[in-house]
């Protein structure tokens, strides 16, 4: 692969004027978004100290940039920088791409430089196209998302994650200047991946950094009482004795029932209509066999008990 390949992923907006930008000093920028205060219900704190930042270069669209912001927003990011983006007007589509980011994420954005993010940051380019081996050193080596989180767990450092352009990303150039590059891994046939998809894989990977708690309960599900659970067992054991099933296949049925309902953890709403079920059943069965017996016809179809005995006379 060439050097010179621009990279994959694509990008978003972004609107910066780099001479006012220039003047003014990126230390005390970042101390400032520090002692920035956001309403606590829209901007949680997430379990590390500092957050990644979220850098655009050069967006095309402001809608891109946009839905980056409310991607940031759902996984507990609200430091966007952007370097050269087009002009992003309330009434527009970036803000009416962003959702609730539009109160804070979107508006309180800064305009950078690309050369301001390298010498501030640790940097992580982002890219759909990696090198196959060390002599496209560009590209490679590479780590994917989950890998990123994994060595950031044990770094406290000032993080910056970079996207590209929509069209050709981040190139050569500007991945030299990078530290880190991370792909998302995709179909080899076709890597490249929409701008605000390729930030919404990232950040989302990234929530166990910057998401203390989410809008999920502690527990996917309540297991039934034990109680109840063990009723559905005699319930199905009653069940197989109505249907008549043979000792041998009763026992590894219920077997295999119990081992399913073991690895299933159903809930107590789950058990309850069951066992509502098995009930019913088991009394539709019991006065079947008494009406069969009555009316001498047959239990599960077939001929009548008193036509079986007549043609096995004849």
């Amino acid at each position: 692969m060439s050097e010179d390949q621009p990279t994959g992923v694509a990008e978003g907006e972004a609107g910066a004027d780099a001479a006012d930008v220039a003047d003014a000093n990126v230390n005390a920028d970042v101390n400032a978004e520090a002692d920035r205060t956001l309403d606590p219900e829209s901007a949680p704190s997430g379990p590390r100290t500092k957050k990644p930042v979220v850098v655009v270069v050069e967006p095309e669209t402001p809608g891109n940039v946009g839905t980056i912001a409310r991607a940031m927003k759902n996984f507990g990011l609200y430091d966007l920088k952007l370097v050269d983006p087009p002009e992003l007007d309330e009434d527009g589509e970036a803000y009416g791409f962003a959702g609730h980011a539009r109160e804070d994420v979107l508006p309180n954005a800064d305009e950078i430089t690309f050369e301001e993010v390298v010498e501030n940051y640790h940097t992580i380019g982002t890219t759909a196209i990696t090198g196959e081996d060390a002599r496209s050193h560009v590209r490679f080596p590479f780590k994917t998302p989950e890998e990123v989180v994994e060595d950031l767990k044990t770094v406290e450092s000032d993080t910056a994650i970079v996207f590209g352009r929509e069209g050709k990303g981040l190139n050569n150039e500007e991945l030299r200047q990078l530290d880190e590059v991370c792909a998302i891994p995709a179909d080899e046939r076709y890597p490249v991946m929409n701008l605000g998809q390729a930030a919404n894989v990232i950040l989302y990977e990234l929530r166990e950094l910057t998401v203390e708690n989410t809008q999920l309960p502690d527990v996917e599900r309540e297991r039934a009482d034990a109680g109840d659970i063990e009723r559905f067992h005699e319930y199905f054991s009653e069940f197989l004795d109505n249907v008549d099933q043979r000792d041998h296949r009763k026992e590894k049925a219920e077997t295999l029932v119990r081992r399913l309902f073991g690895r299933a953890h159903p809930t107590e709403r789950e058990i309850h209509t069951l066992l509502g079920v098995l009930r019913k059943a088991n009394t539709k069965l019991e006065n079947a066999e008494e009406l069969a017996d009555r009316f001498d016809e047959p239990l599960y179809g077939g001929n009548p008990r008193g036509r079986n005995a007549e043609r096995d006379d004849s």
